[in-house]
């Protein structure tokens, strides 16, 4: 039986004899004009060392050409994947989490667990079951992984630790926030209880919808923690390491981080003022903090970042925004 999910929401494929009530865990994928990369992503998910009965969404979000669909679609239909591929056919990538979050808990009722990888990602043979057994041993909510940098160029040591790449922890553990879904679980209770949609749209070109869904997940009362040993290898095409799209990232982050705040500050007294002395009191330490960087890492581009950062939170005092997924061809 096919769920039911709004006009926006399409099945293109689904599994031949897909038992959705048998389903423990569901991986959810979105894709984007990375065909190619979709089916090594999906073949390392068929690698997963676990006994434990999972389900893939893929979610495509190229409504016209739907070329990752196209390329899933007949495996799934063959059997080779369990699961559906389904079209997201409002664009943004907020839109697309939104897509296969609903179709999970439209499709398997008994689901416990939800997890996210991304198209451009190779998952390790035990990252499911790490991530599984983090969330199960330290009894929380949400658990994050790291996304390791896998160079297309400039394969050096310096960009492994550029704080665009570098994951936020080293330590498997509790933690207090996390800042990504591209390499994430979420435990159905949290679906269950945060409202629809789950990513604003406000974050649909810019990023950043998955770091203020945890934000707001936390607020809420749910837990979070890291596990170091889950990881995914992450493609860095030449394009990332080049210094315009650093400095637009950079910069977007500042923003997102001073929006994430005033949300968080929205019901404090005087929650407003204290954001943005906070965002003049960042950007007027990042230049020390800068040199200090330059000095540890020998890298200007590291030591920028800080400056750069500093500044994209005050800019999003004056409604600046970088919308960096809107044109994906320089992204």
């Amino acid at each position: 039986m096919a769920p039911d999910l709004p006009d926006n929401i399409s099945v293109f494929a689904r599994s031949p004899h897909l038992a959705p009530e048998t389903i423990d865990v569901v991986i959810t994928l979105p894709t984007f004009k990375r065909p190619e990369h979709l089916l090594k992503t999906l073949h390392s998910l068929n690698q997963q060392n676990t006994k434990r009965h999972f389900a893939i969404i893929v979610m495509e979000n190229e409504a016209e050409a739907q070329e990752g669909a196209r390329a899933a679609g007949p495996l799934f239909e063959k059997g080779e994947y369990k699961g559906l591929v389904v079209i997201a056919h409002d664009r943004g990538n907020c839109n697309a989490y939104n897509a296969g979050w609903l179709t999970a808990l439209k499709t398997f009722a008994h689901f416990t667990s939800l997890l996210v990888v991304d198209d451009d990602e190779i998952a390790d043979p035990d990252w499911l079951e790490n991530l599984l057994q983090t969330q199960e041993t330290l009894g929380v909510d949400l658990v994050g992984g790291p996304q390791i940098p896998v160079f297309a160029k400039h394969e050096h040591a310096v960009w492994a630790k550029h704080p665009v790449f570098s994951p936020h922890y080293s330590a498997t553990g509790r933690v207090p926030m996390l800042y990504s879904s591209g390499n994430l679980l979420i435990g159905r209770r949290v679906l269950e209880t945060m409202p629809f949609p789950f990513l604003d749209l406000a974050f649909n070109f810019m990023g950043g919808g998955d770091s203020d869904f945890i934000s707001r997940s936390v607020v809420k009362g749910f837990t979070v923690a890291w596990c170091a040993e889950a990881r995914v290898f992450e493609t860095i095409p030449a394009r990332r390491v080049e210094a315009d799209w650093i400095r637009a990232r950079a910069l977007r982050n500042g923003v997102l981080s001073t929006l994430i705040e005033k949300r968080k500050r929205a019901h404090e007294p005087l929650g407003g003022l204290k954001t943005v002395l906070k965002s003049v009191g960042l950007l007027a330490l990042s230049p020390f903090r800068a040199v200090v960087k330059m000095i540890q890492t020998g890298s200007l581009s590291i030591g920028l970042y800080q400056v750069y950062v500093g500044l994209g939170r005050v800019l999003a005092e004056f409604g600046y925004s970088n919308e960096q997924y809107r044109q994906p061809e320089k992204n």
